[in-house]
């Protein structure tokens, strides 16, 4: 009886933790390559952009809302609306989006790069510098 009893509370233990698990899940929805190029680098007015989280977005601005795109670009369905950009700048600036050195290649050049989108994150690799 008492073996029952262990084996029912350890087996409730490990639901509960693989449920919380699967709650607190980031499932990937998908990816696009872009091009962050010179025009990337600047915001649509004009001022030169500082940080690689406000070129990405600048990118998607440019792809989405004035059509001007890179021929290695691709689309996406996630980043649409100026809501949408402002949310993945969010997401781009949390630690682990992107290495120092992707930053660094985005903000000093214009690399191919490979954006992984999941639910609650995003997640940046450099493809060619």
């Amino acid at each position: 009886m008492r073996k029952s009893k262990t084996v029912t509370v350890a087996g409730l233990l490990l639901a509960s933790l693989l449920g919380a698990g699967a709650a607190h899940a980031d499932d990937m929805l998908g990816s696009y390559v872009a091009r962050i190029s010179d025009r990337d680098h600047q915001a649509s007015d004009g001022y030169a952009l500082n940080s690689a989280a406000q070129m990405v977005r600048q990118d998607r601005a440019n792809w989405h809302k004035f059509h001007r795109r890179d021929s290695d670009d691709e689309g996406d369905s996630w980043f649409r609306t100026n809501d949408q950009r402002a949310d993945l700048q969010r997401m781009l600036e949390r630690p682990g989006a992107m290495s120092s050195s992707t930053k660094r290649a985005i903000v000093n050049g214009e690399p191919l790069i490979q954006v992984d989108v999941y639910e609650n994150s995003v997640q940046v690799s450099i493809l060619e510098n």
